[in-house]
């Protein structure tokens, strides 16, 4: 095969890739992550007041997902890797769907803390499968891209899912239900359906897609086989050892200080735009709360594939990730001294900029030095362990809160954890932690 030819079948290979299976993993991922926060929408606009619940408890029940999540997050992944994604996705999906429409029903505080733990247990596994479902599909050098147009998906829930969230709330009274209770049943319904057609729709792998010509077929299982080659001979890391591995457990605390700042932000940033009253004299209606908590969003979404698509040029190396990381630890808690609605959003769209732009490139990593069950189980265990901010971001945060009466300890408490984030990214980069893109971290040159 000539080389011209060569590469119009990897440019053919890769667009179909990202435009057959991207954009309905990144619907799911859209689904999934309106599910998990639809509680901080639900809280502010009626919930906390008919069930009673102090600051603490609304950041305990939005935190204790992340119990039943992290309980399963491992053994989740390892099933997946065992039984395929296209059925174990799709099944994820509609458990969660199931158990997120019985939150249209919640009457009390307790069967809130059942219901989220229950959510956990059902997602558990979804977001580290997307993530090594999208690895096994195109080869090192595209994946920064891959990922980052999945990613996207997350920004774009609170962009396009704030405005539909504020609309069901604004239904209160339809079928005798509170708004927050219709806009539980409106969000769970979809996970349902999308996870019944992703049975359907979903292929497991390259070989299996219809959807490709033979010489894509070929050309990307030839390609994707001599990764796992490389990988299994320079120092790949077996799922028994994984736990072992400091190189995933640096990775997991890096990911634990994003995700304490993405948790800080997307749980209470409608209940802090609802203080917007008492602490500048300013009204918003429902439709306009739910508009001006998009609005950080859209700029992260823009921020999230600009930054990507430079490191993605360059390789993607520690400062890509760490950089955004230290915007966002400065930025985050200086919104909160903000003397307007408006310069409070302008910083707090900072912060959502500076956290998106290094999710993916973060995720752009593990895959290098990790491949087949160790793959599944080391990405796993990263998610999971940095998914332990999510329950520390919002039960942290609202303590806080009701201990000082504001949250302007919390928020630089949130800045502490993003700032150690930076750091160890730095660190890393410093001492040759993370390889270059196409090189398997802890290969040594020639």
């Amino acid at each position: 095969m000539t080389e011209p030819l060569a590469s119009a079948v990897e440019r053919s290979a890769i667009h179909k890739v990202c435009w057959r299976l991207v954009p309905f993993i990144g619907l799911m991922f859209f689904i999934n992550f309106l599910d998990r926060t639809a509680v901080s929408f639900a809280g502010p606009n009626g919930m906390v007041k008919d069930l009673g619940l102090t600051a603490a408890q609304f950041g305990f029940a939005a935190g204790i997902f992340f119990f039943g999540y992290i309980l399963l997050e491992v053994p989740s992944n390892l099933a997946l890797h065992r039984f395929g994604a296209r059925r174990w996705l799709a099944r994820i999906m509609v458990t969660w769907g199931i158990v997120a429409l019985l939150f249209t029903w919640v009457s009390s505080s307790t069967e809130l803390y059942v219901l989220r733990f229950l959510l956990g247990i059902a997602e558990a596994g979804f977001f580290p499968g997307a993530i090594l479902y999208l690895s096994l599909w195109v080869p090192a050098r595209h994946r920064g891209k891959v990922l980052a147009l999945f990613y996207v998906a997350q920004p774009l829930t609170i962009v396009i899912g704030a405005p539909f969230a504020a609309l069901l709330l604004n239904a209160d009274g339809l079928m005798g239900l509170a708004g927050w209770r219709i806009m539980f049943f409106g969000v769970a319904i979809p996970a349902i359906v999308v996870g019944i057609i992703a049975w359907f729709y979903l292929v497991d792998r390259p070989a299996d897609a219809k959807w490709l010509t033979a010489q894509e077929r070929d050309w990307l299982t030839t390609e994707l086989a001599k990764e796992e080659r490389t990988k299994a001979g320079a120092h790949n890391i077996l799922a028994s050892k994984v736990m072992l591995n400091g190189r995933v457990w640096i990775l997991s605390l890096i990911y634990f200080g994003l995700i304490y700042g993405l948790y800080s932000l997307a749980f209470f940033l409608p209940t802090i735009i609802g203080g917007f009253e008492s602490q500048f004299g300013t009204k918003f209606d429902m439709i306009q709360r739910g508009l001006i908590t998009a609005v950080p969003y859209l700029p992260a979404a823009a921020a999230l594939l600009l930054w990507s698509r430079f490191a993605a040029k360059r390789g993607v190396k520690g400062w890509h990730i760490g950089l955004p990381a230290l915007v966002g630890a400065l930025s985050i808690p200086v919104a909160l001294f903000m003397n307007s609605p408006a310069a409070t959003i302008a910083v707090i769209t900072v912060t959502a900029c500076a956290i998106f732009s290094a999710l993916p490139s973060f995720w752009a990593i593990p895959s290098r030095f990790l491949s087949g069950a160790g793959a599944a189980a080391g990405i796993a265990l990263i998610n999971t362990v940095g998914n332990v901010a999510g329950f520390a971001a919002p039960f942290i945060t609202g303590a806080v809160k009701d201990a000082t009466g504001s949250y302007q300890l919390a928020m630089l408490v949130v800045g502490g954890c993003m700032l150690v984030s930076a750091l160890l990214c730095l660190v890393v980069t410093r001492s040759e932690q993370i390889a270059p893109a196409g090189k398997p971290l802890g290969a040594r040159s020639a």
